[in-house]
């Protein structure tokens, strides 16, 4: 269970990431809010993973939470992009 400081940082940079991407990919990947929504839930999920496998990245010194805001960032971008293309593709799709 992460600590608060931790789980705030992470959410941090998951809503950057998230909204970043959805800032550099406008049109058909654009989520409007659901950027900030989207950052955020991969941003935790993605510190988490992260810490499961790499061990290094565990703990609350400036090293591990560096690469823990990183991951965070990469993996709330990654996520916005993700749910954007199922979103597209799901509007394109026949009916």
């Amino acid at each position: 269970m992460p600590d608060t400081v931790a789980l705030i940082i992470w959410l941090i940079a998951g809503i950057a990431g998230g909204n970043a991407a959805g800032e550099l990919l406008k049109g058909d990947y654009d989520l409007g809010p659901g950027n900030t929504v989207a950052g955020a839930i991969g941003g935790v999920v993605g510190a988490q993973i992260l810490q499961t496998l790499i061990p290094a990245l565990r703990g609350f010194d400036i090293g591990p939470l560096l690469g823990q805001g990183m991951g965070a960032v990469a993996s709330g971008a990654i996520l916005t992009v993700i749910v954007s293309r199922v979103r597209a593709w799901r509007r394109q799709r026949p009916r």
